[in-house]
């Protein structure tokens, strides 16, 4: 399943992220690639500095655990260190799949089930740099406004279209999820926005209380916890 989340980050937290970037280095972004991703990679990434890395995972993680759209698409389990990418004109990632695997040292190794594109910049200020992501459905663009996000699963093939003018700039995190499945996870985030509307609406009805147990039940059922 692939959701975009609007307004993840309000304006005054995108203006206080641009702010905490503003003196940051940016290295090449194929140090952090695997051997097939480096070949396509060409962007620029944020090199981490403790206490700069320190603010700008609170900002992010803070609303992330705020978010209700995003907790019951994603049943977030374990989440890497978010990546702050950048792309000027002529910069793009050609198709690749993300890493199943990630992580490593104090923090242990983690599944990628999830993936997530934070926008940081007015899409209006440049061209091109849409993600690009091959669905079910047909290929994807998207390219959303400061503040939004979208989420899909990590298996997926994605590339970055070529920035032809100003300047890209993006949060990248990769999540396990509680529920290792995308169809499964689609299905309960489905479920449960009937369950709530039930909730809300009928709280005393028989089959509310159906809908409220089959959802519980199968959490439990598909859940690697």
């Amino acid at each position: 399943m692939m959701l975009k989340i609007p307004k993840l980050l309000g304006s005054p937290l995108i203006e206080k992220i641009h702010e905490i970037l503003t003196g940051a280095e940016f290295v090449d972004g194929k140090l952090t690639a695997g051997m097939a991703a480096a070949r396509v990679k060409n962007n620029l990434e944020m090199k981490k500095e403790p206490k700069r890395q320190e603010l700008l995972v609170r900002i992010l993680m803070g609303s992330l655990s705020q978010n209700e759209t995003f907790k019951a698409a994603v049943f977030p389990y374990r989440m890497a260190d978010p990546i702050f990418a950048r792309y000027e004109p002529g910069m793009t990632y050609g198709d690749h799949v993300d890493d199943p695997i990630m992580g490593g040292g104090g923090g242990g190794l983690f599944r990628t089930d999830v993936s997530m594109t934070v926008f940081l910049n007015d899409p209006d200020s440049y061209e091109g740099g849409e993600l690009v992501v091959q669905t079910a459905f047909g290929t994807q663009r998207v390219k959303l406004a400061a503040g939004d996000a979208v989420v899909y699963p990590s298996s997926s093939l994605h590339h970055v279209a070529e920035v032809t003018r100003g300047q890209r700039m993006v949060a990248l995190l990769w999540i396990q999820s509680h529920v290792r499945d995308p169809a499964q996870r689609e299905l309960l985030f489905d479920l449960n926005q009937a369950r709530e509307q039930l909730l809300r609406e009928a709280p005393e009805a028989r089959s509310t209380a159906l809908v409220d147990k089959s959802f519980a039940n199968l959490v439990r059922m598909w859940s690697d916890v």
